[in-house]
């Protein structure tokens, strides 16, 4: 049966004004599985309303008190963990136990982080910098942020923009991606046992409600997870009316595999970050430039890894890497990139679609080698289960290649060399370097990138002070 979704205003689950609605669709099945509202400006600006509303008592708490609501947030949502995992699997396909193992626990530590977060905000030491006079620094909330998530990590990427700006004292009005609203949705129900009403509200809809929520006047802060064209029609929104933002965008990871390196640790690491999640990930390990000297060696491992051990499977199958991509439109990009592959490249391992599993969408782990640098897949997002091969001859070239892309989040290098491992991690222009290892992220460390990747930070102190504002207070202590 379609389940009727609602948005989540001012504390309760509300009907959206006009009649307007979209499916929402199973991944792995191909069927509608939930039905929710396009919401309008009218439904945008009751949730604006109830956040502004909502902030003259939330903005007021003393970071004491946001922690203990944020912690009682995360065992609330720990102890619906079942109900999460399943609804995660509707709206994008992904394996139970990989939801269970690999995104429950490092959201849950997320919040809580921020939670702790809230305590330790530091600044500069008051003090005279000017005879007669002492400075000191104020971190404030903002006041009212808007959010807009994507369905690659719908509930991970929701907790990633509300845990800080709660945290901060902020209140929340968030749009979630078309394809995958449920999770979030569920989020504000558990959220609002522990948080006044409006301070986290959730609104449905497609690309236009996220603009009216971008555009909005209320928020003085927009933070988006999404495309380079969407980040870029935010910046553009944000500076028609002066807003701060935050843009967290596409990636292209370069993972730079030196002759040195363990080759059977490296393809079972590399295989694992960029097969997960279906490839679907900004920092996914799906751009590899391979040393000349074990090319052809590791290009095959890959592919027998591709054929052999990163199985597919339906969401209850306890076995399975990856799922299907998360929609009929990201299937036929999928497809489109590998149907235009030029001559020179041949594809090792997969390459098709996959229709054993049924009417969902489910690609093959995919292996292409003999790219170049000017190729269409070697300069363009992917975002499904395929792994391109490069080949480089030295160090140098390695780093051009690497470098050589618009995108500026993430990156890895694989060597047992130490002195190339610093050479090179400073030497690429990512936002992140991991050194033998690809995908590890942790609450205490930042995640973001440069160039079109966007600005801004996610997790971490620093993406805890992008959600605060800083005053000076100066007093003449000789009056």
């Amino acid at each position: 049966m379609t389940r009727i979704l609602k948005n989540f205003v001012n504390g309760e689950y509300v009907e959206a004004r006009g009649d307007a609605r979209q499916d929402v669709v199973d991944p792995s099945t191909g069927q509608v599985v939930a039905s929710a509202a396009i919401s309008t400006e009218a439904d945008v600006d009751a949730a604006y309303t109830a956040a502004s509303k909502a902030f003259e008592e939330w903005g007021q708490t003393t970071p004491s008190e946001r922690q203990q609501a944020l912690l009682k947030f995360a065992d609330a949502i720990e102890k619906r963990a079942d109900d999460f995992i399943k609804l995660e699997a509707q709206n994008t396909g992904k394996p139970w136990a990989l939801t269970e193992s690999e995104e429950i626990p490092p959201m849950l530590d997320q919040l809580r982080f921020f939670a702790g977060a809230a305590r330790v905000l530091e600044g500069k030491a008051a003090g005279e910098y000017m005879k007669g006079h002492t400075s000191w620094i104020r971190r404030e909330p903002i006041g009212v942020v808007g959010q807009v998530t994507p369905w690659n990590y719908p509930m991970m990427m929701a907790m990633w923009k509300i845990a800080p700006a709660l945290a901060a004292g902020n209140t929340v009005v968030l749009k979630p991606s078309d394809t995958t609203p449920e999770t979030t949705l569920l989020l504000a129900e558990v959220a609002a046992e522990f948080l006044p009403a409006g301070a986290f509200n959730v609104v449905t809809g497609d690309r236009s409600t996220g603009q009216l929520v971008v555009e909005h006047k209320t928020p003085q802060l927009v933070a988006i997870t999404g495309s380079v064209r969407a980040g870029i029609q935010v910046a553009l929104s944000g500076a028609a009316d002066v807003k701060r933002v935050h843009l967290e965008l596409g990636g292209k990871a370069p993972v730079i595999v030196f002759d040195d390196a363990d080759i059977e640790a490296a393809v079972e690491g590399i295989a694992v970050a960029g097969y997960f999640n279906a490839g679907q990930d900004c920092t996914a390990a799906t751009r590899v430039l391979v040393q000349e000297g074990i090319h052809d060696e590791f290009v095959a491992a890959l592919a027998e890894y591709a054929k052999n051990e990163a199985k597919v499977g339906l969401p209850d199958d306890a076995d399975a890497l990856l799922g299907p991509v998360n929609n009929s439109n990201q299937l036929a990009h999928v497809t489109g990139l590998l149907e235009r592959l030029p001559d020179h490249a041949s594809i090792a391992a997969g390459g098709s679609r996959l229709t054993a599993l049924g009417g969902g969408f489910y690609f093959e782990p995919t292996v292409v080698s003999g790219l170049l640098q000017d190729d269409e897949v070697s300069q363009n997002e992917i975002f499904g289960p395929v792994i391109t091969a490069q080949k480089f001859t030295d160090e140098a070239e390695a780093i051009a290649a690497g470098n050589g892309v618009q995108y500026a989040l993430a990156s890895s290098v694989w060597t047992k060399d130490f002195g190339r491992a610093m050479r090179v991690s400073k030497a690429l222009d990512f936002g992140c370097v991991w050194i033998n290892t690809h995908i590890p992220l942790v609450a205490e460390m930042p995640h973001g990138g440069f160039k079109h990747s966007g600005y801004g930070k996610d997790l971490s102190l620093y993406g805890f002070e992008d959600y605060t504002r800083i005053k000076h207070v100066m007093a003449n202590i000789e009056l």
